[in-house]
């Protein structure tokens, strides 16, 4: 399959930090491609240079064949950005945003009517289109400046966190148009610091300290990884405590309710630990689990601070 995104050794440095350390990725057409980490990866800055905003120090990269660096005016009549703190303008309608944007984007005054009546259908915002934007929720909001930023119909769509501070239902309307946008030939590539938002792109970026840790499919990057234990207490915090002292566990943490293990071997870990739980009166219950992309990623960085 083609790739429409290429990053090539791309590095940016403030002062002593490197924010993005010779960073490498291809992105495929028609797809969805996540960027993943915590805060602090370099995920905000990565989508900076992609848009041009920022310059690198060193390496660069390409959207759909124009080069960031050389043509990078090109490259913005092409992309929809949505930085992580859009600016809608809340004394506005929702209407009256979208007709400002499709001034800005130059939008043909024919195509105009057209363009925002499918935005706001495609969007739910029809029944909202009279309110000015500061009265939309967290959720409408998100969807007004994702429609702010479709309203060129570009072809590549870079969000960075877009889901950031709405209510998990709006949130999975949110994705639920950006796999619709997919479907019609858009190519995503999207930060966020969700490893269930990350689990629902076609190929995802592990990124830490700047830099890519792991790309693959979530299936692969899932499947790489044996499984782990999984262990149901009354008092996690306890057991947690436990665990951490014995060899035969390399690490744990709580997960919800649950708190996740990683050994060695697990079953030389079960019992182990099945010993320790009844020499400190703590109920519980061992399973082996498949891990999900979330214990990847913890287990990955902590690996990368153990080296």
């Amino acid at each position: 399959m083609e790739h429409t995104i290429i990053i090539s050794s791309l590095t940016k440095k403030f002062g002593g930090l490197t924010a993005v350390d010779n960073l490498n990725i291809k992105v495929k057409k028609n797809t969805i491609f996540g960027l993943v980490g915590p805060d602090g990866a370099g995920k905000t800055t990565t989508m900076r240079i992609l848009c041009s905003l920022l310059t690198p120090d060193s390496g660069t990269a390409e959207i759909g064949g124009y080069d960031i660096l050389k043509e990078s005016e090109e490259i913005k009549q092409h992309i929809g950005y949505m930085p992580q703190k859009f600016s809608l303008y809340g004394d506005l309608t929702v209407m009256e945003n979208l007709e400002f944007y499709a001034e800005i984007y130059q939008v043909a005054k024919k195509e105009r009517e057209k363009k925002i009546e499918y935005l706001l259908k495609f969007s739910n915002l029809s029944k909202h289109s009279y309110k000015l934007a500061d009265q939309l929720s967290g959720g409408m909001k998100q969807k007004l400046a994702l429609s702010c930023n479709l309203i060129h119909t570009p072809k590549y769509l870079l969000l960075d966190e877009p889901t950031i501070g709405v209510d998990p239902v709006a949130r999975r309307e949110f994705w639920k148009i950006l796999f619709e946008l997919k479907e019609g030939g858009t190519t995503i590539f999207v930060s966020t610091p969700y490893m269930d938002e990350a689990e629902r792109c076609d190929e995802v970026g592990l990124m830490n300290n700047g830099r890519i840790i792991k790309t693959d499919t979530p299936a692969n990057i899932i499947n790489s990884f044996k499984p782990i234990l999984c262990v149901v207490s009354e008092n996690s915090h306890l057991a947690r405590d436990i665990s951490e002292r014995e060899d035969c566990v390399l690490d744990s943490y709580l997960f919800g309710e649950e708190l996740h293990i990683v050994a060695d071997d697990n079953d030389n870990a079960m019992k182990c630990l099945m010993e320790k739980f009844e020499t400190y009166n703590v109920k519980a219950a061992i399973k082996e689990v498949n891990p999900s992309l979330e214990d990847v990623f913890v287990n990955t960085i902590k690996s990368e601070k153990r080296k």
